[in-house]
């Protein structure tokens, strides 16, 4: 598209924060330019982009805002939809927008969909009319080993038997494949960030030599991302969540060890919002990772499963629209003048059920009435935020305490700010006389972590994760530069000037 002269900007869509970076700087490298240049990215909280960026990569959630305030995609050529199986609901909406507006007012704008593991059937009709085009690149070939149900993979606790923890089996496949001289790389996918914790403390108690042991997942810092897949000399372990799962090449990965399992959001009727849980991955999705390994060389894969779960897995995975709450999809469709959800645009229409649910919870917020959006579902639309919580912060302004609000609000969308292994205590030590509150326990911790200039060892001593303490310090800064937008007293705002507040 791009060699063909275009006079708009090509946006390529993605799932993940740390792929649009890597891959943007990736094709910089390619075309011989600077990173923000001709190639550029934005992504929450960075972005690398000027005047003169023509090829951009944004995750969806940003696509999704700039079609709010863009909704024409004036000055776009063309939106490219990459890694699109695992048909997020922000990409499946943007899609859906960017059809309609090729069937109106923008009947020249070029749109992609794209993925290595894409289930063409329904797609191809609902793209309608669109060609078709397949892209085999380079490829070596990758073993696959199943591995067999051990003794050592169930253990007697009392009168149960439990599963063996997955990274005690991971070392195990790690102590036999370390010893080939030719196993190259090795990337570990586990199911999440206190699973990549646990892995990485027992490989480093297995003492090996001359081996780098890396983690990799989309909240680490940019420059300990970037020290997991540049280029090495030594042999390196690379520990990573699914964000390796597609996308980026990691150089030298020649093995992959796979546990089969990732974090997937799911509706959680206790706390009424999406929750992640730990789920067996599709065939699909094993089929990306074990491809990991086949990019530079022959390579193996090790799935610590059998293959008779294998065969019994999904073909793919299920789409978002179909397993998460959908309450503020419905929001945004509501306050943009859809009726009902069914007029819109489905690839895959979602449950009666779940839209009952949608439309209940916003009539307890008092965003609409009879189905109908009023002013406050308009002000709750307006908010970067679950319908949920951007009630919270509607009544935060209109009580006068919104840096509590904007506190809790980040809370709520980040992880526990206290130590996995040490939740109990950590909180604990936050805790003064009789206030048993979470937030003032919480917002104390958080101080404190900020005194410490989020270094690990000193926040980890007192039971506070540094990391968690620092995404909480930039949820707050981006949340409030939204708000500011809205002209929500942003003298109430000044977190340095004035600290956390309690009313």
């Amino acid at each position: 598209i791009l060699e063909g002269g275009v006079e708009g900007m090509i946006v390529v869509v993605q799932p993940r924060r740390l792929a649009a970076r890597m891959l943007a700087k990736r094709v910089a490298q390619l075309r011989g330019t600077a990173l923000g240049g001709e190639v550029g990215y934005v992504v929450r909280y960075d972005h690398k982009m000027t005047k003169q960026t023509k090829i951009v990569y944004i995750t969806d959630g940003v696509l999704q805002r700039w079609l709010q305030e863009n909704p024409l995609l004036d000055g776009i050529e063309a939106v490219i939809f990459d890694e699109f199986h695992e048909r997020r609901i922000a990409m499946d909406v943007a899609l859906a927008d960017c059809l309609n507006l090729q069937d109106s007012e923008r009947q020249n704008l070029k749109v992609v969909v794209m993925s290595a593991t894409l289930e063409v059937v329904g797609l191809e009709e609902y793209l309608s009319p669109c060609r078709r085009i397949e892209a085999g690149g380079r490829a070596f070939p990758v073993e696959i080993e199943y591995q067999k149900l051990a003794k050592q993979s169930v253990r007697r606790v009392g009168r149960q038997d439990q599963e063996e923890p997955i990274w005690d089996k991971t070392i195990r496949a790690l102590k036999e494949v370390v010893s080939d001289p030719d196993c190259g790389n090795i990337l570990v996918f586990m199911p999440g960030v206190y699973e990549i914790r646990r892995a990485m403390s027992a490989i480093e108690n297995l003492s090996l030599k001359n081996w780098e042991v890396c983690p990799l997942y989309g909240s680490l810092k940019p420059e300990m991302q970037d020290r997991a897949v540049r280029e090495s000399s030594g042999r390196r372990i690379i520990v990573s969540t699914n964000v390796a799962e597609t996308s980026l090449t990691i150089p030298g990965v020649r093995t992959v060890i796979d546990t089969g399992l990732a974090r997937i959001a799911k509706f959680g009727s206790v706390r009424g919002m999406d929750t992640l849980f730990v789920r067996k991955i599709a065939r699909s999705a094993a089929d990306q990772r074990s491809g990991r390994a086949g990019r530079v060389a022959p390579g193996k894969c090790i799935r610590l499963w059998s293959e008779t779960d294998h065969g019994r897995r999904n073909a793919f995975e299920q789409p978002e629209v179909l397993r998460v709450d959908l309450t503020d999809v419905v929001l945004q469709l509501k306050s943009r003048g859809f009726d009902t959800i069914e007029d819109f645009r489905w690839l895959n229409k979602p449950s009666q059920e779940s839209s009952n649910h949608a439309l209940g919870l916003l009539e307890t917020l008092g965003a609409i009435n009879e189905d109908e959006i009023n002013e406050v579902g308009r002000q709750l639309a307006a908010l970067p935020l679950h319908p949920r919580i951007a009630k919270l912060m509607l009544s935060a302004h209109e009580h006068g305490c919104l840096a509590e609000g904007i506190f809790a609000a980040s809370l709520i969308e980040g992880e526990s700010l206290f130590l996995k292994s040490s939740d109990s205590a950590g909180r604990g030590a936050f805790v003064y006389g009789d206030d048993s509150s979470d937030f003032c326990a919480d917002s104390r911790g958080y101080i404190s972590a900020k005194a410490m200039n989020f270094q690990p060892n000193r926040c980890s001593a007192i039971g506070v994760s540094a990391r968690a303490a620092r995404e909480l310090e930039r949820g707050m800064d981006s949340l409030t530069k939204s708000l500011k937008r809205l002209d929500w007293h942003a003298s109430e705002m000044d977190f340095e000037k004035n600290g956390i507040k309690f009313s």
